[in-house]
């Protein structure tokens, strides 16, 4: 990415993408922007992408043809993927913005404050896999770090993200988010993933040769119970 942010902008409204680069130009003296393209329709994005470089995309839903969704998911499979900061004015795409993995969700009219905020979130090494959980509640889109989660546990069909603050629902199965988060939460029991982490060890509260365990976090008052079928990973605990 170099130190200039290289943006494509993708609007099907002309309005829209000047009052775009008007607030790009007013974050010069803090960032260093280039609008490196601009775009009205999903087949134009993807030919501008073919000819340029775009670190990031500022991108509409609502747009003719492939709508914004739509073209985050094309960008998903390619091998070096923009940056996606949807642009909309339209609230109840935001979790499935975020499983797209877009860095923010912006809605219109875009504040400066925003847009500066969005765009700090792009570093030059994006990090890997989820960075964080989006968590819908009427009126408000909250959005949970990763690294703040305690556990996460199956709550009929939805998902309890719990942070040392409190605890934020999740439109997500446990079974997909194990697969996606294997490698920084362990699942103890059915219903429950605990963050490695947050995790302090375990210990067994009844006298049996394989007991009755729990989880134990960091500073956390709060103990998880282990079932019999993942004990194995108390044994693997001790393992190292």
């Amino acid at each position: 990415m170099g130190n200039t942010l290289s943006v494509l902008l993708a609007d099907d409204e002309p309005l829209a993408r000047a009052r775009l680069k008007s607030l790009l130009a007013d974050l010069a003296p803090e960032l260093k922007v280039n609008v490196a393209a601009e775009a009205g329709s999903g087949e134009e994005v993807l030919a501008a992408l073919a000819g340029v470089h775009a670190d990031v995309i500022l991108l509409d839903i609502q747009m003719p043809g492939m709508n914004g969704l739509d073209i985050a998911q094309r960008l998903a499979a390619l091998p070096q993927t923009p940056a996606v900061i949807f642009v909309t004015a339209f609230e109840g795409h935001a979790l499935r913005a975020f499983d797209l993995r877009a860095v923010d969700y912006l809605l219109k009219p875009v504040r400066l404050e925003r847009l500066r905020e969005a765009l700090s979130r792009i570093s030059p090494r994006p990090p890997q896999g989820r960075t964080h959980f989006a968590a819908q509640e009427p009126g408000r889109v909250w959005h949970v770090p990763v690294e703040e989660v305690l556990y996460l546990r199956a709550e009929l069909r939805y998902v309890t993200a719990r942070t040392r603050e409190r605890e934020y629902l999740l439109d997500d199965s446990l079974i997909r988010l194990e697969e996606e988060l294997s490698g920084s939460f362990l699942r103890i029991h059915r219903n429950c993933l605990v963050a490695h982490r947050h995790l302090l060890g375990f210990r067994r509260v009844s006298a049996e040769a394989e007991g009755h365990w729990e989880a134990v976090l960091k500073d956390w008052p709060e103990t998880l119970p282990v079932s019999r079928r993942q004990i194995h990973v108390i044994r693997e605990f001790r393992g190292g």
